[in-house]
């Protein structure tokens, strides 16, 4: 007998290490696609033995296709609220036992790098950045690293640097101060 169900990949989740510092985020989560019925359980099995099981999310539901009630997480159901005044990047899980855990929703078609960063910031003891705004600096980061790589592609097929001839730096006078003497006045 085969089974029908697609094994799950393990969830791309970076957590805040548990420190007295507290931030605004408890970490970031990378999902593979925008189907919750699939990225959610990874997510849910991943975050229990640090919050415990995973009964409701909240999110906004701009960034995902299908807005459903209940999403079948291992023979219980987690209970999904859609919120349109909730940040797009964020989403928020409700435990019974330990609370909540906020995190980034990075997403999909993020490229590794940005991603990196992204959850690397997220996870940072005591990020005092909300999502909105690490992505808005993700994207700036992102456009200055592109213009970057491009203004060095044109130094490279232009002939690179000018070499500059050699000169001598003037000596220092060692003292109370550093003084750079002029060149003309030779010890």
């Amino acid at each position: 007998m085969t089974s029908s169900t697609a094994p799950t990949r393990q969830a791309r989740l970076a957590l805040t290490p548990n420190t007295s510092m507290a931030g605004l985020l408890d970490g970031a989560w990378w999902p593979y696609s925008r189907d919750l019925t699939t990225e959610l359980p990874p997510l849910v099995e991943a975050l229990r033995n640090r919050f415990g099981r995973v009964t409701r999310i909240t999110a906004n539901p701009a960034p995902w296709p299908a807005t459903l009630r209940h999403v079948p997480v291992g023979g219980y159901a987690v209970h999904v609220g859609w919120f349109i005044d909730q940040a797009p990047d964020t989403m928020i899980l409700l435990s019974y036992s330990l609370g909540r855990c906020d995190l980034l929703v990075i997403p999909p078609k993020t490229p590794p790098a940005s991603a990196a960063r992204l959850m690397a910031a997220a996870s940072a003891p005591g990020n005092v950045h909300t999502t909105d705004t690490l992505m808005s600096d993700e994207h700036k980061t992102g456009r200055l690293l592109r213009e970057a790589g491009a203004g060095e592609d044109a130094w490279e097929t232009e002939g690179g640097a000018f070499r500059q001839p050699l000169t001598r730096r003037p000596r220092p006078v060692v003292g109370a101060r550093m003084i750079y003497l002029p060149q003309r006045i030779r010890r």
